[in-house]
């Protein structure tokens, strides 16, 4: 189907896009039937367990195979996703401040110059040091704007990591609660269907890409009209004829 679909389409080649089938096929599709085959439609977790250098096993989270956590995050807990890309937008914005104000201060005359490294306790020191100075009342303003924004990016992280593994949980309770035909979606729809729409997609950009690439070559190469080209042309090879007559070649 996928074949006679594409089939005569303009621009786009249907074996390329029948490619990026097969492709998915032996990456991941093949495996998730097996898996179908074996045991049905179920969405089964597993711990994940990594043995670490003394070789004792340790727990490192869980996982599903045929239904990763991301497609359950996204039917079901959108919104939770939502806002931790909220509080992680919020922590960059806060981790680009912080870095700024240490740039801008780390120079020679900064208020961090001297300072082995700046961290809370390192920033604190000096600060009760010119208490009540007014002579550095600058400085002093500098060192509590980096605790209070260094104490907000404390915060921001720990929020963050509630909101994560706050997140982790209803995922992993909505495992057990799927329906056959819920898996069903979400393997056939949101897993199959749509990376294999994704690749399509990325095959129609590329060829899109190649195509505003050579058009924009073309364009380049005549950007010249033709009459200018014979014109210059013309006037090169009168100055080389003049040229080589004063040289006493016949031309």
């Amino acid at each position: 189907m996928l074949l006679v679909h594409y089939t005569g389409k303009p621009l786009i080649d249907n074996y390329h896009v029948y490619q990026h089938l097969m492709d998915y096929w032996t990456e991941t599709m093949q495996d998730d039937c097996y898996l179908i085959a074996a045991d049905g439609w179920k969405a089964e977790t597993a711990r994940v367990l990594v043995k670490n250098s003394k070789g004792k096993e340790v727990d490192k989270g869980w996982a599903c195979e045929l239904v990763p956590k991301p497609l359950i995050v996204a039917r079901y807990f959108a919104r939770f996703q939502e806002a931790i890309t909220g509080l992680e937008a919020e922590l960059e914005s806060l981790t680009a401040r912080i870095s700024e104000l240490e740039e801008e201060q780390g120079g020679e005359e900064g208020a961090f110059t001297g300072l082995d490294k700046v961290n809370k306790a390192n920033v604190a020191a000096p600060l009760k040091e010119i208490k009540g100075e007014k002579d550095a009342k600058e400085e002093a303003d500098i060192l509590r704007q980096w605790l209070k924004l260094s104490g907000e990016e404390a915060d921001m992280k720990k929020m963050l990591k509630e909101a994560e593994a706050n997140l982790d949980a209803l995922a992993y309770a909505k495992y057990p609660k799927l329906s056959e035909e819920e898996v069903k979606t979400l393997v056939v729809d949101d897993k199959w269907l749509a990376t294999i729409a994704a690749a399509i997609h990325g095959e129609m950009d590329r060829i899109s890409q190649n195509l505003t690439r050579r058009v924009k070559e073309l364009a380049e190469r005549y950007e010249t009209p033709l009459p200018e080209v014979n014109s210059k042309v013309a006037e090169l090879e009168a100055r080389v004829t003049a040229h080589l007559k004063r040289m006493g070649m016949e031309v």
